[in-house]
Formats: structure tokens, C-alpha cells, sequence
């Protein structure tokens, strides 16, 4: 291990995202230190680094300081889907604030550069459709989403005045709706919840009609955009996410065909808030990155399904 190496702090490690970005940078040759408090994240999903000369796994919440030496911060830490963020909303929006202002604190003090990552529901349920990165969103700031929305939308505030007031080199990702192996089954994201569903012959629940839509870009996509991102000359906020659009009501009848075109439908009330339209413009990422998904849904799900299928018939703990 050479002095050289890149040296990355990746906040929220043994996570979904987290742990695939973890992959990538080790396959890469780079140093990692993995900074995870295990709220949602696992560490089976990063065990196969546990050991390795270039890896390191603390155990930290991030709504306390840390003191560490790296060069570049990607920061993930903070539940992402409503089952999860809802369950302490207020830790949720502490996460988000004060988790965002330690690592800003710890980006300045060793001048690392700095990748957050944002989402697309700091537009809220948007009035503007598809949502580009200028539009400034439509959130209810008092709903139960909103522990999570204005979270991030804060967080976002915090990059940019560390930018302006301290000159940290940041970076700001917008991620849209993403899917892919190491989701927790129970996190309640709809691809997930459909898969599981289907898997275990259970009737699929969809949410009002099934018509409000979601655009799904598979993780590896998704970490390909944050490397470029993070490697680019580009501040952000920018969008990284698959631009086409679905139906919740497609995307169950695609889960039902490869799993069990019998499975019946069940239909639920749509919980408070929830967007009826997402899908990124990805203009800014095709230009300034190269960037745009290249795995289809089709493929995606593939993937995404055989993970659970031996998750489930393994009786994985989680």
C-alpha cells in the first residue's frame, strides 16, 4: 500500500448504494474507509473487503464528528426509503443536517473533496415534469415525507455555503428511484416490495390505480454517474437517474411476468404525499459526464430478482 492511493471516506458504506460504490473503488485499486452505524446498512453487504489492506470498516454515526485523514468524501449516510426515514423522522432530519455539517466540517479541515448525495424528492410532488435540475420542487414541508425532502434539501444548502464561504470542492447528486441486488426486502421501495411479493406468491399491492410513475435506474448505472461526477469539474446539483418512465402499474405487471403471471393485484389508498410523477432530465449528466443508464429494465430486474430469490431461499437474516 503505496502513499498514492486515493483515500475515500464513503459514509453509509455497508448500505445499498453505499456498498456498491464501495466495490467499485476497491476494484479500482483505491483505499476505502467505510463509515456505517448499521441503521440500514449491512455488513454482509461489504464482507468480502473485511480484511483487505485497503479497506476499513468503523462503526460511527454521523451526526458526531469524526477526525480522519482522506481525500475524497462520498456521502451517503441517511435512510432513503419511507419505511426507514419515517421510522425516526427526527433522527431522519438530524442525519441529514447535522451528518451533512460534520462532513462538510471534515472536508474543509483536510481539504478533501466532497460527493453528496442528494435525491429527487427534494422536489417534492412536482408540478414540473419532467423534473430538471433548475426546477426548485413543490414539497409539503409539514407532511411525513418531509423529514427526508427538506432534509435533503438542506443538506444541499449546507454544500453550496460551504462552497461560497470556505471554497470546499463539492459535488451534489440528485438520485432518482434505484434499484438493484443488496436492497433490503423489507425497506418498502416498490421494486423491492413487488419482487418480494411475487417471490413468496402473494398478492402484488399497488397503491391507488398504479398510475402514478417512477423512472428506475439500476445501481450499477447509478454508481457509474456518482464516479463520474466525482471525477468531473462540475459542482451540480445534478441529476443521475434513467430518464424513462413507467407506471407503478407496469412495472408490477413485469415483476408478475417473470415471477407468476397468476398473482393476483390488491389495491391500497396512495400514502400521503407521494409524488404521482418522477423522471429525471438528464441532459446536464449526458453532456457533462458522457453519462445516461445503459442497463434496461428488463435486465435490471433480472438481476435484481435472482438476488432475492436466494435471498429468500436461504433465509438469509436481515
Amino acid at each position: 500500500m503505496t502513499s498514492s492511493l486515493m483515500r475515500n471516506l464513503v459514509t453509509g458504506g455497508a448500505g445499498f448504494v453505499g456498498s456498491h460504490l464501495v466495490d467499485r473503488l476497491m476494484e479500482n485499486g483505491e483505499e476505502v474507509i467505510c463509515l456505517d452505524n448499521y441503521f440500514t446498512g449491512r455488513k454482509c453487504n461489504i464482507k468480502r473487503w473485511l480484511g483487505h489492506p485497503c479497506f476499513e470498516l468503523i462503526r460511527h454515526d454521523v451526526t458526531e464528528p469524526i477526525r480522519l485523514e482522506v481525500d475524497r468524501i462520498w456521502h451517503l449516510a441517511c435512510p432513503a426509503s419511507p419505511v426507514h426515514y419515517q421510522l425516526n423522522p427526527i433522527k431522519t432530519a438530524k442525519t441529514s443536517f447535522l451528518g451533512t455539517y460534520n462532513m462538510l466540517g471534515l472536508a474543509k479541515r483536510v481539504g478533501a473533496r466532497f460527493l453528496l448525495a442528494s435525491t429527487s424528492e427534494v422536489y417534492g410532488d412536482p408540478e414540473v415534469h419532467p423534473q430538471p435540475e433548475s426546477y426548485r420542487g413543490c414539497v409539503n414541508i409539514t407532511g411525513i415525507r418531509s423529514c427526508y425532502d427538506e432534509g435533503k434539501r438542506i443538506a444541499e444548502t449546507l454544500c453550496f455555503d460551504y462552497q461560497r464561504m470556505h471554497g470546499i470542492d463539492i459535488r451534489v447528486m440528485r438520485i432518482f428511484n434505484t434499484y438493484g441486488p443488496r436492497m433490503l426486502p423489507d425497506d418498502g421501495r416498490v421494486v423491492s416490495n413487488f419482487i418480494v411479493q411475487a417471490l413468496k406468491n402473494t398478492p402484488l399491492t399497488l397503491y391507488g390505480d398504479g398510475s402514478q410513475t417512477r423512472s428506475f435506474c439500476f445501481v450499477d448505472d447509478l454508481v457509474e454517474g456518482m464516479i463520474r461526477l466525482m471525477n468531473s469539474d462540475h459542482c451540480g446539483p445534478m441529476n443521475i437517474g434513467n430518464p424513462i418512465e413507467y407506471t407503478i402499474r407496469e412495472l408490477a405487471d413485469a415483476v408478475r411476468r417473470k415471477v407468476n403471471p397468476d398473482l393476483p393485484y390488491v389495491f391500497r389508498p396512495l400514502p400521503a404525499d407521494d409524488p404521482i410523477q418522477r423522471q429525471p432530465v438528464i441532459d446536464l449528466a449526458r453532456h457533462q459526464l458522457g453519462w445516461e443508464p445503459c442497463i434496461s429494465l428488463n435486465q435490471g430486474l433480472d438481476a435484481t430478482i435472482s438476488y432475492f430469490r436466494e435471498l429468500i431461499n436461504n433465509d438469509a437474516a436481515y
